[in-house]
């Protein structure tokens, strides 16, 4: 793929696309990624796969209090994030944990943060699944749809500013398209030329709320028109060519031509989150279609085209994961709650005397209750 393509292409019409259904790629437009790269995008697909089956069921089971599940928008967000710089700024939405697996991110600290121990980097105080992670360039996960958008060009401006050649990418679902925060980013960024990738990941469904009821828009790309930058169509489910798109939306911005706008076409498998139930607004017959398109299925077809693959070494690396993944749970699900000390700090440099008088209330109520448990221990609860 060509920066040509990215100023020519109809963001009204047409999906770009690399891999076919036989697995084989289309080599005027496959991106030429060799084989360690592609082994390390798909386990990464599947190491999300995997923590995805396995966090669900810790949320069923009232281990953790939510998830966000990732199932069938792999490629849409580890494709992507694959064609970045380690040092690119990533300003996620809530479903994009795969970015994270991808950068190599210590599993035990993410696990931490669902369970919101005493070893969560963000000491228990955002939602499970909102995770921060300054050395992988992860901003924090925000729940308000959108609000990344800006702050995604905001840093885009002050890497452009600093002579820095570095981007920033933002991740936001269909329903963010909506929002004020979308017009303000994308049109700032569109006159200021900053060096932002805006990557809108169209699964269909803002929740409960379908595409066509969401804009009269014929595409969600045809949007970047308005605002000055090219827009083009991905298919959401190759990663290869969300590879490719972001390549190249990537050294557009460096060279200092400004944004581009993404629309990824995906599917969300599974519920919106593990507090939704798609059956309630979505026919199933929707995901048995998409089912077939699996973007690791589909990139899996290609690793064993290529030999890269060979036959059951598919299996073996998801069991691989499911093991990883077990172990991090094991060793984290013990560990104790934040102190609640905690709470008082990161809020001034320096305690105020408020903050103080609070704190020493708080240790004198905890105190006071172990020592009526104590009392207690022994007595039915009545």
């Amino acid at each position: 793929m060509t920066d040509s393509l990215l100023e020519t292409a109809s963001p009204a019409t047409g999906v770009f696309s690399v891999i076919s259904d036989d697995g084989s790629r289309d080599p005027a437009t496959d991106p030429g990624l060799d084989a360690q790269k592609l082994l390390h995008i798909y386990r990464s697909m599947v190491e999300l796969r995997a923590a995805d089956d396995r966090c669900m069921q810790l949320q069923r089971t009232g281990r953790i209090g939510f998830y966000v599940p990732h199932g069938g928008e792999e490629a849409a967000q580890i494709g992507v994030a694959a064609a970045l710089r380690d040092e690119d700024w990533i300003f996620p939405s809530y479903r994009n944990q795969g970015i994270l697996t991808l950068r190599g991110t210590e599993l035990n600290l993410m696990i931490a943060q669902l369970y919101g121990n005493h070893l969560d980097l963000s000491k228990g105080r955002q939602m499970p699944n909102h995770y921060a992670f300054a050395a992988q360039r992860f901003v924090s996960i925000s729940s308000p749809i959108g609000t990344q958008i800006v702050q995604a060009t905001g840093t885009a401006m002050a890497m452009r500013i600093k002579g820095s050649d570095l981007v920033t990418a933002t991740w936001f679902g269909d329903g963010s398209t909506s929002s004020s925060d979308f017009h303000t980013g994308l049109n700032f960024a569109g006159v200021f030329k900053a060096p932002v990738v805006f990557v809108c990941t169209n699964n269909g469904w803002a929740i409960s709320m379908p595409l066509e009821k969401q804009t009269a828009s014929e595409t969600l790309a045809v949007k970047a028109q308005a605002y000055g930058m090219p827009g083009i169509r991905v298919d959401g489910n190759d990663a290869l060519a969300c590879y490719a798109v972001m390549r190249d939306a990537a050294e557009r911005a460096r060279a200092g031509l400004g944004p581009t706008l993404i629309e990824a076409v995906t599917f969300r498998m599974g519920p919106h989150t593990s507090s939704d139930d798609p059956s309630r607004y979505r026919d199933p017959a929707l995901s048995e279609e998409w089912g077939l398109k699996d973007p690791i299925k589909r990139l899996e077809r290609v690793l064993e085209v290529d030999g890269i693959l060979a036959s059951g070494e598919a299996e073996k690396i998801y069991d691989q994961a499911k093991k990883m993944i077990q172990a991090s749970i094991d060793a984290m699900e013990p560990e104790p709650a934040p102190n609640p000390d905690s709470m008082f700090e990161d809020v001034y440099q320096e305690p105020t005397a408020q903050l103080l008088e609070q704190r020493h209330e708080l240790r004198e109520e905890i105190e006071a209750s172990r020592g009526q448990e104590a009392e207690d221990e022994g007595q039915f609860p009545l």
